[in-house]
């Protein structure tokens, strides 16, 4: 898909989008847990970027334990932009926040971040130098020696587990659709309009983005996370 239609899509399902993904909360929350302690080191009054952000499930929870930091939202679905909004300003944090509809481009300078999070965004760009290229994009939003954490879905497609694996994550997350021809569809739209690397390949996309080695922190079934440091 290009990004008129994936924001389409976004677009489509923002109304319900986190309703929809409450039986993975026990995997978001594990990786939220562990973004603390990779965070943890950030100055008192960080400034913190949320790329593709989303509903801003990760904003609300770094606003929510890290009081003073601020953040900038950046999201091309307006739909999406809309529920984070609502959601920030239910959780008293909006003011702490600076909500831009649109792409990384767009995003007009400033500050720089001390930070920035990027949740199963990157795997939406299907060419590995386009990737790479956003991940400049967000290297130069950055501070130097600030913290990229990223997580995208990653497997090695050519081994033999991965059909075994896939079945796994399959199940998890579409119980009611556990048939043979729910998986068929699954590995469709994996190869089409989302590009699953093995987890060096997305090492060496980040590296080559202007950040240091990314150290995996996190996994489960195929979401694996990063984070990494800018480089100077």
């Amino acid at each position: 898909m290009n990004n008129d239609e994936l924001k389409a899509v976004f677009d489509q399902q923002a109304s319900s989008y986190n309703k929809q993904w409450t039986r993975m909360a026990p995997i978001y929350n594990g990786l939220y847990f562990l973004l603390e302690s990779v965070f943890a080191g950030l100055p008192a009054k960080a400034r913190v970027l949320c790329v593709g952000v989303g509903t801003g499930k990760e904003l609300l929870h770094l606003a929510n334990k890290f009081h003073g930091w601020q953040f900038t939202a950046v999201e091309p679905s307006s739909a999406m932009l809309d529920v984070c909004r609502r959601e920030a300003e239910k959780a008293g944090i909006a003011s702490r926040c600076h909500f831009h509809e649109g792409y990384l481009d767009s995003l007009p300078a400033g500050k720089k971040h001390d930070a920035a999070t990027c949740f199963l965004v990157s795997q939406f760009i299907l060419e590995e130098k386009a990737r790479s290229e956003f991940f400049l994009q967000i290297a130069e939003r950055l501070k130097p020696e600030g913290v990229l954490v990223n997580a995208d879905l990653s497997a090695e497609i050519a081994a033999e587990s991965y059909d075994a694996l896939l079945r796994v994550w399959h199940s998890a997350m579409a119980p009611s659709d556990a048939s043979d021809e729910g998986l068929s569809r699954m590995r469709a739209t994996y190869a089409k309009d989302v590009a699953v690397l093995s987890p060096a390949s997305v090492v060496s996309i980040i590296s080559s983005g202007g950040f240091g080695p990314p150290v995996q922190f996190f996994q489960a079934g195929l979401i694996h996370a990063w984070f990494a440091k800018r480089t100077s």
